[in-house]
């Protein structure tokens, strides 16, 4: 696990070397053990490459950059390839000779037996760079969900690209513009995905995509990565219950075993919840030794879990180290967690994300996780909400929802952050819609697109920003159109965003094994009702594993990292909270409305309606403001 950074100009420039040492600095933390940088200066132009390390896998001989044997080829590398011993072994029939045990040489070597098809047959997370001295040219790559990230800008002379932003927005000589459409994006959804990003002509390179660039023309293009292990597989036509079970199990145990590959020690994050369960207790049963977990609680009662947590480590007889917050714990790293991301962000569980990455980088190096379950198997409140659209559009005209509307306004207001059933059913009607924009209301958790024409000092002139996402999609009306679009958006744009800075701002490498194309291809092809069986979430899921568990253990609720900010606001945070609304900072500032923001926020101090995800979103994009834009 790594991180990388890499500059091309269009004339010879020798200070790129230290500008990217410099690139390089800015994320030691995504890899204290090493670091390295490569250097090619001609008439024609200049490249330098560069990366950080975290030592995973070939701890002796792994040091990057990794040259081929005439040194024409060479690639820095972040992320992890399961399935590099596979890959190895096929390329060692082919006569290849390897000089490391690393699974970075197993990438260039590949590439340079089949070229850019190369990167198709890759299992893992990953993002990398390869310079090919003989076509003049570089290839940039992101893994197939988006688990690794990588951002890129170009202008007239030069050519950026980095593992985070802030990278990029040190050495860079062009004055960023704030963009306004990525503004709009993230006060709806919470997180900006890509491509954008929060600077006009920065952008995020998607998942399973790779830049080809040219160095003799500076010009690039973007391209969709082939995958070599996609298609139809025929066994699962008509698959039984039973054997969809069958397979499921199989393909867990199986990803779960290529992601515990390592040379240092290796655990598992476990909440109690349903996915994190199955991955420790998967691990338990592959490992010859103890598996450590690690999980936290909550001084208040109402969002701890613990008892969850253990209930499995006694189970599957594991280390358990479990670690007891406090609200103080949770709000006093609030600046280096969230100014992290180098873009807003509001998903407050980045905080408990970032404490338990933290206490878990005191004992291990890599922490497998269960993130990815509810987007390949069905397990979020708002697929089934997903149904109660259609019932409800079908019986109910719209204007009488329009007058639903009008009375559960009153009767559905909550003084309080509670997210109980208030909440949800306010939630719900709120994003009733009678034209397919439906799912894009639901995942909207900060403003609805009609709130932020009214707060807003711009407008982005009638564009549908979500256009983008409904790319190959004719209509949005079933399970798998709903998880479709969560994978291109909030997985890639929110929760491996989170993960991803929270582990490495620790040095800790987190590893999903649900996030597997092959699982990917096979619950795609299964019926809705295997996955969401009436109101049952993660039903497939939780049939194929419940053997394993105590009796109605993987039906118990789970609550997630829930983090009291609607409290903090009224509280920690307020005098900061305040400053946000001061009338003259905003008139300046020209992109909130005063009166229409001030009083959204002064409601929720005063504790009028509780306005807690709005508020705690424009409060993270205020807090980032301040920080990188005065």
């Amino acid at each position: 696990m790594c991180g990388i950074n890499g500059i091309y100009s269009s004339t010879k420039d020798e200070q790129l070397f230290r500008i990217v040492s410099q690139m390089n600095d800015d994320i030691i933390h995504r890899g204290p053990d090493d670091d390295g940088v490569y250097e090619e200066l001609n008439n024609d132009y200049s490249i330098a490459m560069g990366m950080r390390r975290l030592s995973i896998i070939d701890l002796n001989t792994g040091k990057q950059p990794i040259f081929n044997k005439d040194k024409t080829k060479v690639i820095v590398f972040n992320g992890e390839i399961y399935n590099y011993k596979k890959l190895k072994s096929q390329l060692l029939n082919l006569g290849t000779e390897f000089k490391t045990s690393s699974d970075t040489e197993v990438i260039l070597k590949l590439y340079e037996e089949y070229g850019v098809d190369s990167f198709g047959m890759l299992d893992g997370m990953f993002a990398f760079s390869i310079y090919d001295k003989t076509l003049d040219k570089v290839f940039i790559t992101r893994d197939f969900f988006g688990e690794k990230p990588l951002y890129y800008f170009h202008d007239d002379a030069n050519f950026y690209w980095a593992s985070e932003l802030k990278s990029i927005k040190r050495v860079s000589s062009t004055e960023l513009n704030l963009s306004y459409d990525a503004i709009s994006l993230f006060l709806q959804l919470t997180y900006i995905p890509a491509p954008h990003t929060i600077y006009d002509d920065v952008y995020k390179l998607e998942p399973n995509s790779f830049i080809e660039f040219d160095c003799n023309n500076n010009t690039f293009s973007l391209n969709e990565i082939t995958n070599t292990s996609d298609g139809q597989n025929p066994f699962f036509d008509n698959l039984s219950f039973n054997d969809a079970k069958s397979v499921t199990r199989d393909l867990i145990f199986k990803s779960v075993r290529s992601r515990s590959i390592s040379d240092v020690k290796l655990g598992t994050f476990l909440s109690g919840g349903v996915d994190s369960s199955i991955v420790s207790y998967c691990l338990s049963k592959e490992s010859d030794k103890k598996i450590d977990t690690f999980s936290i609680g909550f001084e208040n009662k109402s969002f701890d879990e613990t008892n969850k947590a253990r209930t499995i480590s006694k189970l599957i007889d594991s280390n358990h180290h479990e670690h007891i917050i406090s609200n103080n714990d949770l709000s006093k790293d609030i600046d280096t967690i969230l100014l992290n991301y180098d873009e807003p962000f509001a998903d407050p569980s980045a905080l408990p994300t970032f404490l338990v990455s933290k206490y878990t980088s005191e004992h291990v190096k890599v922490a497998l996780t269960g993130d990815g379950g509810d987007e390949l198997f069905g397990g979020y409140n708002k697929y089934y909400m997903g149904k109660i659209n259609n019932i409800y559009t079908k019986y109910i005209p719209e204007k009488a929802h329009d007058s639903v509307l009008k009375v559960s306004n009153n009767f559905l207001r909550d003084t309080k952050d509670k997210r109980g059933f208030k909440f949800k059913i306010n939630k719900l009607l709120k994003a009733i819609d009678y034209d397919d924009d439906f799912y894009f209301k639901i995942i909207s958790l900060g403003f609805q697109e009609k709130e932020l024409q009214s707060i807003l000092n711009f407008s982005n002139n009638n564009v549908d920003l979500f256009d983008y996402y409904r790319k190959n999609l004719t209509e949005i009306k079933s399970l798998k159109d709903y998880r479709d679009i969560d994978r291109r958006l909030s997985l890639e744009g929110a929760l491996l965003v989170k993960v991803d800075r929270a582990s490495m701002l620790n040095s800790i490498e987190c590893r999903s094994p649900f996030l597997n194309k092959e699982i990917l291809n096979f619950t795609t092809q299964l019926p809705d009702n295997y996955l969401l069986k009436g109101w049952n979430k993660k039903h497939l899921l939780k049939e194929s594993f419940k053997k394993y568990f105590p009796n109605g253990f993987l039906e118990k609720s789970k609550q997630g990292f829930a983090v009291p900010v609607g409290d903090w606001l009224k509280t920690s945070f307020k005098n900061e909270l305040l400053t946000y609304i001061d009338y003259d900072f905003l008139v300046k500032q020209n992109i909130f409305k005063f009166h229409l923001i001030s009083k959204l926020v002064n409601d929720h101090l005063n504790s009028v309606n509780d306005n807690t995800y709005r508020v705690w979103t424009f409060y993270c994009f205020q807090k980032w403001y301040v920080n990188n834009i005065l």
